[in-house]
């Protein structure tokens, strides 16, 4: 069994979240749960890039899949898919996302704790903010809609990306950082979140 006390997940501030000065609160909301940060840089990506960490991660099937729900997201309002296949559309939602998230500069960050990956995506919210929960990242931050994005043509501005999945955060993790550039070190905290019979805390 692993050991989800040491489980890692990236999350990425978006290049809105830059341009909105919430670098220090999106950091706040994640730290002050508990996680510890193990790994943080600040970069402008290629779209290049940023196809490759969507491509690379989710493959035909993620194409596939975001093909549909974009096929079915027409259809809903009476209208036709303008590409032939689903993974047709996919391409063109993968790439309006690379689009977006290569537009300046991002914030990346490699988060580690106890079930880190559904953590972040709890505080993180919904990838819709308008229906995100309040409470949440997405939710308190920001106002952006699918109905919006769409009757401009372009990504639903989220501010965050955060990995969906342990097994996702392991494909992503390495794509943004070598692992040089990933901190193992103690921290005070730990001590309390996770030591068994809280030595040490006494003088």
């Amino acid at each position: 069994m692993s050991n989800s006390k040491k489980e890692r997940t990236l999350v990425i501030i978006k290049p809105d979240g830059i341009q909105r000065s919430l670098i220090g609160e999106v950091l706040r909301r994640y730290e002050r749960v508990g996680l510890k940060l193990v790994g943080l840089k600040m970069m402008i990506p290629t779209e290049d890039f940023a196809v490759k960490h969507y491509h690379e991660v989710g493959g035909d099937e993620w194409l596939e899949n975001v093909g549909a729900k974009a096929r079915a997201a027409y259809e809903k309002k009476g209208l036709e898919s303008p590409y032939k296949t689903n993974k047709d559309n996919g391409w063109a939602v993968l790439k309006s996302n690379a689009k977006y998230l290569s537009s300046g500069p991002v914030v990346c960050m490699v988060w580690e704790g106890n079930s880190a990956v559904a953590l972040c995506r709890k505080i993180t919210g919904g990838t819709e903010p308008l229906t995100s929960d309040v409470g949440t990242i997405r939710g308190d931050l920001t106002l952006d809609s699918y109905a919006l994005a769409d009757v401009d043509q372009r990504s639903v501005r989220n501010l965050i990306h955060a990995s969906g999945a342990p097994e996702e955060a392991e494909k992503e993790i390495p794509i943004w950082f070598k692992d040089e550039e990933l901190l193992n070190y103690n921290h005070l905290m730990e001590k309390i979140l996770y030591d068994i019979n809280l030595d040490g805390i006494k003088e």
